[in-house]
């Protein structure tokens, strides 16, 4: 590996440290009801009361990202109205995506009490973003108004008896489409490689210390407890513990076999999903373990493999059709790579390679089987790493690939934002005659 000695300009280095700094946050349970739970939460304080009834309106991609996965700290419940009403009883909006830590017992009672009554409206919104969220709370004559945008803690309206009490017009109601803006406009890969090669990753190792901690801790409490389906114990069981190739694959496999079953414990998110933030990171510590690398190494590689992921979804937007473990499994991918020893180039062929292979995945919502989809996109990213070690890479007219990586990734980009949308719709309308 190059020496880290060379002068990186500050321009990149400021840009790279914001977005490693927003976007790797600590969250409770599957972002979409969170989301949920966070809206009806700020919806509750902004009533000042207990609401007598409330109604939730959501985008398709939020229903889809709810109905199969646990609510966290809900005692087994799934779906939007347990996320709502859970929200409103006991939520605490202050902590975002940790707005449901603080549960009690008697809080999952009220819970289960007004699902049984006629309290929650819960409404389909179309021709909308993918990430919308609306939350009405209603108490004699009182009204209260939030509403979530293209990202699970971006409240973008609140109103209060009518009246606005605050509203983001960068957000307006006739964008169906969320756009990337700011620092993610200046992303690419070029920069991205000399960052995690050059930065000076003293403002993020913070964050990437904690992915680390609570991912890793997540993941071995998927493989070693009775969660979903143990795809990650199933893979440590059957297919060699030993082997560095199977343990990457079992360790970001059990931290989701937890996290869509109900696990409460909290994980360091990217992309706006905890299964994404720990694809990318499970890996990339197993590798670095296995490889015995410095802990510099270790973070570079950890940094490279998020800043990779969230550039590919950076056009596609947090939610679609096309399943997020792709694009995490093509920054661990990166970071395998980098941490042994490859080239920029040997970096860009095993992304390459990576979307070549498994684009075609859907996302057909959160759900116990999101931790195989996870083993199998980490598999095609280790054999990706191999091929391009190697000096094989899919070329430039094979299906969605180009010559340029860039382009590449702008035609994934491309296929699940656009190409995608009508599979989006027919997932929903099979998920919801199930």
């Amino acid at each position: 590996m190059e020496s880290n000695t060379r002068i990186l300009a500050q321009e990149i280095q400021n840009n790279y440290v914001e977005i490693l700094k927003s976007e790797l946050v600590l969250a409770l349970g599957c972002t979409e009801p969170i989301a949920i739970a966070y809206a009806s939460a700020t919806a509750r304080a902004l009533l000042g009361e207990f609401p007598d009834r409330m109604s939730v309106k959501c985008s398709g991609n939020i229903i889809k990202n709810v109905k199969g996965v646990i609510v966290p700290q809900s005692g087994g419940l799934k779906g939007v109205k347990p996320a709502a009403i859970l929200g409103a009883v006991g939520g605490n909006a202050d902590l975002k995506l940790e707005v449901l830590s603080g549960i009690t017992e008697a809080d999952k009672e009220k819970t289960r009490a007004l699902l049984e009554k006629d309290f929650c409206e819960v409404k389909l919104i179309d021709n909308v973003p993918n990430l919308l969220i609306i939350v009405e709370m209603f108490k004699g004559d009182e009204h209260a108004l939030v509403e979530i945008r293209n990202a699970h803690t971006s409240i973008v309206r609140k109103e209060k008896n009518g009246k606005t009490i605050y509203r983001d017009f960068s957000c307006s109601e006739n964008i169906k489409t969320e756009k990337p803006a700011g620092i993610y406009l200046k992303m690419s890969l070029k920069d991205i490689f000399a960052f995690c090669r050059y930065a000076d990753l003293s403002e993020v190792l913070p964050v990437l210390k904690q992915q680390e901690k609570y991912n890793g801790q997540i993941a071995l409490e998927g493989l070693t407890h009775p969660y979903g389906d143990q795809v990650g114990a199933t893979l440590m069981r059957h297919f060699g513990k030993d082997d560095v190739k199977i343990q990457a694959r079992a360790m970001a496999a059990a931290g989701s076999d937890a996290r869509m079953s109900g696990c409460v414990m909290p994980v360091v998110i990217n992309s706006g999903s905890g299964n994404q933030g720990i694809t990318v990171c499970m890996p990339i510590l197993m590798y670095a373990k296995h490889l015995n690398v410095s802990d510099d190494l270790k973070y570079r590689a950890l940094a490279l493999s998020n800043l990779v992921s969230i550039y590919i979804k950076r056009d596609m937007g947090k939610l679609s059709a096309f399943c997020g473990a792709v694009s995490a499994a093509s920054g661990c991918g990166a970071g395998i790579t980098f941490i042994s020893g490859g080239t920029d180039h040997q970096i860009a062929g095993t992304i390459t390679n990576t979307l070549a292979n498994v684009a075609g995945i859907v996302c057909d919502g959160a759900k116990p089987s999101c931790a195989a989809k996870i083993a199998s996109a980490v598999d095609a990213a280790i054999l990706a790493h191999h091929m391009s070690m190697d000096g094989n890479v899919f070329g430039s007219g094979e299906g969605i690939v180009h010559s340029s990586i860039e382009r590449t990734i702008a035609n994934t980009a491309r296929m699940g934002r656009d190409g995608m949308r009508d599979t989006d719709t027919e997932i929903l309308n099979i998920m919801l005659e199930n």
